[in-house]
C-alpha cells in the first residue's frame, strides 16, 4: 500500500511504514537553498580575509557539483539558474543602473582629458591584447575550446571592471589623490565601454561572422545594429526616467522615492525586452540620465536597496557560480590562466600608455593599470547574456567556463592588487577625517521616542550611553547639563531640526546621537513645524571649533537642501541615514575637517588661539 501526500513544496510518500522526503520543483524553495548556502559560504570565506563574492561563486559551483549526489539539490542541477531569469535580470538592471548613476558629468569636468585617453586605451588595447592572446596562443593550448568567435566575446568581457569592489577598496584604504580620483571616475565609464564592445561583438557574430578573419563584410551591419541598440536604449531609458520623475514631482511622497526607483529599474529592463534592445544598456542610460538631471534622487534608490543588497548579490553570484561546470574548468585551465594574464597585461599597458599621453605623474602611470584589476558584476552580466543568446550557443560553454573561472581568480587577487596600487602611489591613508565621522551607525536611531523635549533628550541620552564612546560623566549629570542649556535658549531650529547640546570638561572628542522621526514631533519649533531630526551633542571644551562647525553645517544644509533633508527625515534604518550623511554628495554637511576650518578662516589646529 502506498500513500502520497502533498504539502506545498514537499511530497511525503509512505510505503508501509517507510516514507521518503522529495522536494518538488519549487522556485522559492530552491532560491532559499541557494541563498542559505551562498551566505554561509560567503561568511566562511570572509573569515579568511577574502571577498565574500568569491565564497558566493564557490557556493554555486558546490551546489552544481554535488547536485547528482544529494536529493535536496537534484532540483538545482543543470540550468536551474535560468528559472530565476526575472530575478537575475533585476539584479543586472540594478548593477547597470548604479554604474550609470556614477557618471555624474559635473564631477568629471576636471578629468576629461585623462579619462578620454583611458577610455580609448580600454576600448583598443585591452581587447586587442586579449583577442590576440586567446586566438593565437589559446588555440595552441586548447584548439577544441577556443575560436575567433569565443575570443572576440571574451575580449569584450575583459574590458569590464568592478566599480563596487574598487570603491570599497578605496574606502578601506582611506585613499585620496590624483590616482584615486582617476580610478573612481573611470571604473563606471569603463563598464560602459565594455557593454558597448560586447554589443558590437555580439551583433557582428549574430550577423553570421565566423572563421578566423578579423575583418568581415558584416562589420558595417554590426555597427549599424549597435547604433540602433544604443539609440533605442537611450530613448527607452529617457522615457522611464521621465515617468519616474513626474511621479515623484506630483504624486509620490519623498518616503517612496526609493521604491519608485526600483520600479524604474524594472520598467526600464522590461520595456527594453519588449523593444528587443539590451536591458543592461537601457538601465545604464536610465542611471546616467537620472543622476545628471536629479542627482540626489539616485541616492534614494541606492539607500533603499542597501539594506537588502546582501540578499540580492549573494543569490545572484551563487546562481552565476552554478553556471560553471567544474569538470570543464580542469580541461580549460590553461585558457583560464591565459585570459587572466592577458587581461592584466592589456589593462596595465592601456592605462600606462593613456596616462603617458595625458601627461599624468609617474605614480599614476605606473599604478593605474594595477588598480584596474578587479572584475565584477557587469562582466558576469555579459557572460550570462552570452550564455542566453541562441546565436552564441556554439561558444557559450567556453565563454562561461573561461570568463567565470578567471573572475574567481580575479576576486582573490584583484582587490589586493588595487590596494597595492594605492599604497605604491602613496595615496593610502591620505583621506582627511570628515566633520561627522563621530556619527557612525551605532550613533543613529530612526525610532525617536518622546513627546516633550525632556523625554526626547532623555531617550537619546540613554541610547548614547549604550555606545562604546559615551561621555565620561554620568548619564544623569549629562542630561541635567543638556536640559539646563535648553532652558537658557531653545535649540529647536527651523525645518524640523533640533540640536540640544552641552560642553563638557573632558579629554574625549565630540560624540553624539542622532534621532530621526519620520512622523515628526511637536516640540514648539519657531516655524511651527514638527521636529524630525534631533542631534544630541556632547562636546569637550577643547573641541569647541568642531562643535560650532557641526551646528553650522547641520543648520545650513538642513534648511537649504530639500533632497538631503527629506532623505534623512524618512530614512528607514540607521544604515540608510548613515549613507545619506556620509555619501560623497553630502559634502555640504559632512566635509573634510581641514576644509571646514578653511571655510571660516579657522586654523585646523584646535589649540590655535
Amino acid at each position: 500500500m502506498c500513500l502520497r501526500l502533498n504539502f506545498g513544496p514537499f511530497q511525503l510518500e509512505f510505503d508501509d511504514m517507510n516514507f521518503e522526503f522529495q522536494p518538488a520543483d519549487q522556485p522559492l524553495l530552491n532560491l532559499a537553498i541557494i541563498l542559505a548556502v551562498g551566505i554561509v559560504s560567503g561568511e566562511l570565506i570572509a573569515k579568511l580575509k577574502l571577498p565574500k563574492v568569491t565564497g558566493w561563486i564557490f557556493a554555486g559551483i558546490l551546489i552544481r557539483a554535488t547536485a547528482p549526489y544529494h536529493s535536496m539539490y537534484t532540483a538545482l542541477a543543470g540550468d536551474a539558474a535560468k528559472s530565476f531569469g526575472p530575478y537575475m535580470n533585476f539584479v543586472l538592471g540594478y548593477i547597470a543602473f548604479t554604474v550609470g548613476a556614477a557618471l555624474h558629468f559635473a564631477s568629471l569636468r576636471n578629468s576629461g582629458k585623462r579619462l578620454s585617453f583611458l577610455l580609448l586605451g580600454e576600448a583598443i588595447v585591452t581587447p586587442a591584447v586579449v583577442l590576440a592572446a586567446m586566438f593565437f596562443i589559446g588555440r595552441a593550448i586548447n584548439p577544441d575550446m577556443i575560436s575567433m568567435r569565443s575570443a572576440l566575446v571574451l575580449a569584450a568581457i575583459a574590458i569590464a571592471g568592478a566599480p563596487g569592489t574598487t570603491v570599497l577598496v578605496v574606502q578601506e584604504a582611506r585613499a585620496r589623490g590624483i590616482l584615486t580620483r582617476t580610478l573612481v571616475a573611470a571604473v563606471a565609464l569603463i563598464d560602459m565601454v565594455a557593454v558597448g564592445a560586447f554589443a558590437l561583438a555580439s551583433a557582428y557574430l549574430s550577423e553570421g561572422a565566423g572563421g578566423g578573419a578579423l575583418w568581415h563584410t558584416t562589420w558595417p551591419a554590426a555597427f549599424g545594429s549597435v547604433a540602433q541598440q544604443f539609440g533605442l536604449a537611450f530613448v527607452v531609458g529617457t522615457v522611464t526616467v521621465l515617468i519616474a520623475w513626474l511621479l515623484t514631482r506630483t504624486i509620490v511622497s519623498p518616503a517612496f522615492v526609493g521604491p519608485i526607483m526600483v520600479a524604474l529599474i524594472l520598467g526600464a529592463w522590461g520595456a527594453a525586452a519588449g523593444f528587443g534592445v539590451s536591458g543592461i544598456l537601457t538601465c545604464t542610460f536610465a542611471g546616467i540620465i537620472l543622476t545628471n538631471v536629479r542627482h540626489d534622487t539616485v541616492r534614494s534608490a541606492e539607500a533603499y536597496l542597501h539594506s537588502i543588497g546582501g540578499v540580492l548579490f549573494a543569490a545572484f553570484y551563487t546562481l552565476a557560480g552554478m553556471q560553471l561546470d567544474l569538470s570543464l574548468v580542469v580541461k580549460a585551465l590553461g585558457l583560464i590562466v591565459l585570459f587572466f594574464v592577458a587581461r592584466f597585461i592589456g589593462k596595465y599597458t592601456g592605462a600606462f600608455v593613456s596616462m603617458q599621453l595625458a601627461g599624468m605623474p609617474k605614480k599614476v602611470r605606473n599604478n593605474l593599470g594595477l588598480a584596474l584589476m578587479p572584475h565584477g558584476g557587469v562582466a558576469i552580466g555579459l557572460i550570462i547574456l552570452a550564455q542566453n543568446d541562441p546565436k552564441l550557443a556554439d561558444i557559450s560553454t567556453t565563454v562561461t567556463t573561461v570568463g567565470l573561472a578567471a573572475l574567481v581568480i580575479n576576486q582573490l587577487l584583484g582587490p589586493g592588487g588595487a590596494r597595492m596600487a594605492l599604497n605604491r602611489a602613496g595615496e593610502a591613508n591620505m583621506d582627511v577625517p570628515r566633520l561627522l565621522d563621530f556619527l557612525d551607525e551605532q550613533h543613529i536611531t530612526v525610532n525617536l521616542a518622546g513627546t516633550t523635549k525632556e523625554e526626547v533628550i532623555r531617550s537619546l541620552a540613554a541610547k548614547l550611553y549604550g555606545t562604546t564612546d559615551k561621555p565620561e560623566i554620568s548619564q544623569s549629570e549629562f542630561v541635567e547639563k543638556v536640559l539646563a542649556r535648553e532652558l537658557q535658549e531653545s535649540t529647536c531650529l527651523t525645518s524640523g531640526l533640533m540640536v540640544p547640546h552641552c560642553e563638557l570638561d573632558t579629554s574625549r572628542e565630540m560624540t553624539g546621537m542622532l534621532g530621526i522621526s519620520s512622523q515628526g514631533i511637536d516640540l514648539g519649533a519657531p516655524d511651527g513645524r514638527p521636529v524630525h531630526a534631533v542631534l544630541l551633542l556632547a562636546t569637550p571644551q577643547t573641541d569647541r571649533k568642531r562643535h560650532l562647525e557641526v551646528l553650522a553645517a547641520f543648520a545650513r544644509t538642513i534648511t537649504s537642501d530639500l533632497n538631503l533633508r527629506e532623505q534623512l527625515y524618512h530614512a528607514r534604518s540607521a544604515a540608510h541615514a548613515y549613507n545619506v550623511l556620509h555619501a560623497d554628495e553630502a559634502g555640504d554637511i559632512n566635509y573634510f575637517i581641514e576644509d571646514a576650518f578653511d571655510r571660516v578662516g579657522i586654523s585646523s589646529d584646535r589649540n590655535a588661539n
